[in-house]
């Protein structure tokens, strides 16, 4: 999670952009748009999201191993979460 405020207001910036994609979606959806600019859209939405994902990746990885670890332990623990993290990013 992003912690400065800056990094906030980036983030929650990203994700009021992704609200208004998926209301413009819904409402092609409700209007029948044609196929073409739906899959558009929700390519685009993807995109997004991805980005945003990235990006609070990133602010994490950087307040994980920004520091060193007090002991093995620690490193395995902050190395285990990131893993499963990207894991489960990557599916």
């Amino acid at each position: 999670m992003p912690h400065s405020p800056e990094e906030k207001k980036k983030v929650r910036a990203r994700v009021r952009r992704i609200r208004g994609q998926c209301d413009a979606l819904d409402r092609a959806l409700e209007a029948g748009a044609d196929c073409a600019p739906v899959l558009q859209q929700i390519a685009a939405i993807r995109g997004a999201v991805n980005g945003l994902m990235s990006e609070v990746l990133e602010s994490h990885l950087r307040e994980q191993f920004g520091h060193a670890a007090h002991d093995d332990g620690e490193r395995a623990a902050r190395v285990a979460e990131m893993t499963g993290l990207i894991r489960s990013y990557l599916k």
